[in-house]
This record gives structure tokens, C-alpha cells and sequence, in this order.
């Protein structure tokens, strides 16, 4: 009983300090006619150690990470990095800090651009306290009830 109630506790840990792997644009990409205001909206809060994935036709986009003034400006003069290579570029949100995006192949007017807030990570949720030997044996007993009738539904 004690392995089982160990292996849920490091479940429920492990997916509470897992990192998120985000496509910019979901499904559209890095693309022109992407609201990429209502896409961060969608999918925040961003945290420290998350991961942004861009899709893009390569030749006709790219991916530049610039400062705020260059952001709002729609600027690629001066790129803190800038990516054109491939057709994909992933990007760790490694501080907390604000990240600058934008296409400079012309499109950031068109708003292909993307204000990201990385924060740091939540602190996880306080272990349950310890259930009784009764509690537990009824876990594992509906479990087991739960698996018995499923090999029993197969059978028939």
C-alpha cells in the first residue's frame, strides 16, 4: 500500500514542477493574422523554465527577440537574437523577466509580435496528510474492484 500512495504523491509533484511546452499561434503558427495578444491572454500565466515553440514558412518569417522600445516599434535594428534558420525555433523562458517577439520580415505591423511575462514558478501545493490505514484500504480496494471489473467486461 505504502509504494502505491509513494508513486501518487510523485505524480502529483512531478506534473506541478513540469515545464509547459507552448506553440506560439496554436494550431496557425508564426504567421500573419494571428492575434497573438488574445493567444498569450489564452495560455498565461507563462513561467520560468516554459518553453515557446514557433512554427514558421521559412523564407517569408523569422523569429527576433528585441526589447520593449523595439517591440513597440516594430524595430529589428539592434535583436538581442534573431532566428531565420530552419522552420521552427524553440525558446526556454529561462528568467523572469518580459520577452519581446516579433517577424522582421515586415509582418510585426500586421501584429506578428508577442509580449511575453515569464513569472517563477509557484512553490507546489503542500503534500496531503497521511490518510488512515482505513482510507487507504479502500482506495485499494476500489481501485482493484475497478481493474477486476474491466478483465471481467474483456472476458464476456
Amino acid at each position: 500500500m505504502a509504494p502505491l500512495l509513494l508513486l501518487l504523491l510523485l505524480l502529483s509533484f512531478s506534473s506541478s514542477l513540469s515545464a509547459n511546452k507552448f506553440t506560439v499561434g496554436d494550431q496557425k503558427g508564426w504567421n500573419p493574422g494571428v492575434n497573438y495578444t488574445i493567444w498569450t491572454n489564452k495560455h498565461k500565466p507563462f513561467y520560468v523554465g516554459d518553453w515557446l515553440v514557433f512554427y514558421y514558412q521559412s523564407g517569408t518569417a523569422d523569429v527576433v527577440q528585441v526589447d520593449e522600445t523595439a517591440y513597440e516599434k516594430c524595430d529589428a535594428s539592434n535583436p538581442i537574437r534573431n532566428y531565420s534558420k530552419g522552420r521552427s525555433y524553440a525558446f526556454e523562458l529561462n528568467e523572469t523577466k518580459h520577452y519581446y517577439f516579433i517577424c522582421s520580415y515586415g509582418y510585426c505591423y500586421q501584429g506578428m509580435k508577442l509580449a511575453i511575462n515569464a513569472q517563477k514558478l509557484p512553490p507546489p501545493s503542500p503534500p496531503p496528510s497521511h490518510p488512515s490505514s482505513a482510507t487507504l484500504f479502500s482506495a485499494a480496494a476500489a481501485i482493484f474492484s475497478s481493474a477486476a471489473a474491466l478483465v471481467v467486461l474483456r472476458l464476456v
